[in-house]
């Protein structure tokens, strides 16, 4: 391998707009984030699926295909 080609990677803080902050290994010193694991809704559990537009229903209408086991 080539030497002094690859960036130095020192202890980094990742810092979250929730107030989380995470100690991690990268080329710059600070990042800041809009969303974390902490407070994203996939994780909290808080995440709700909503189908407005009724997709599922109106493909079936769409291709003429029934419901299975109806």
């Amino acid at each position: 391998m080539k030497k002094d080609i690859h960036p130095k990677y020192s202890p980094a803080k990742i810092v979250c707009a929730c107030g989380a902050e995470y100690d991690v290994l990268s080329s710059t010193r600070e990042a800041h984030v809009g969303i974390c694991a902490k407070c994203h809704p996939f994780f909290t559990g808080k995440q709700k699926l909503v189908d407005t537009e009724g997709r599922v229903e109106r493909f079936r209408r769409r291709y003429g295909m029934q419901e299975a086991g109806a």
